[in-house]
């Protein structure tokens, strides 16, 4: 079986073009799509294994980046949103049509990620926002039974920033459930604190 993990990472990684300033992403709907209006590049963007976060068909991981809440701003057809789980960390915004995961928000104030949204660059209309550079909750990907051990994806971790994916996948995936672990910008309070996003 042949498994796919994300059309932005399967034929090889495009970088940014370092000067993105933002753009608008859009649902997957034919008709009066939802478009979501982000200020700037987007950070941290990751090929994700959770299994609550939306990811095209056929893909294995989401790929997810956030931008400060601030940025985001609802352009067309907002009426088309719901909150897919309004119990989640993440109250994750899509579209009710299409399904597709538009923006994901963290109203506790008190939460570590307070102040970022979650968003699927792909979805962007224009070209040139920030790469994916690591992966995240391969584990979650590990549990569900997916083969990722194949070479070619433990090659395509190891380029998303897991040192150990091409000779212990099984190791980083019990690592990965601490989200951001490889992200050397974070705090060590927030690098060593477990966080529950789901």
């Amino acid at each position: 079986m042949t498994v796919q993990i994300h059309p932005s990472v399967d034929s090889g990684i495009k970088k940014g073009s370092g000067s993105f300033t933002g753009g608008t992403l859009v649902c997957k709907c034919k008709d009066k799509p939802v478009k979501v209006g982000i200020k700037g590049d987007v950070a941290h963007n990751h090929a994700c294994g959770c299994t609550k976060c939306w990811k095209p068909d056929g893909a294995t991981f989401s790929v997810v980046a956030v931008v400060p809440r601030d940025s985001v701003t609802v352009l067309e057809n907002g009426d088309k949103l719901h909150i897919v789980d309004t119990s989640a960390a993440i109250q994750r915004h899509a579209c009710k049509a299409c399904g597709t995961h538009m923006y994901g928000r963290i109203e506790n104030t008190g939460h570590p990620f307070y102040g970022l949204d979650f968003i699927h660059p792909e979805l962007f209309q224009e070209a040139g926002s920030a790469a994916p550079g690591f992966a995240a909750f391969v584990s979650s990907v590990i549990e569900a039974g997916v083969p990722i051990s194949d070479p070619r994806h433990e090659c395509t971790l190891e380029l998303l920033g897991d040192q150990n994916a091409a000779t212990n996948p099984l190791e980083f995936g019990s690592r990965a459930k601490d989200i951001f672990l490889s992200i050397p910008a974070l705090s060590p309070s927030l690098r060593n604190r477990k966080l529950q996003l789901d």
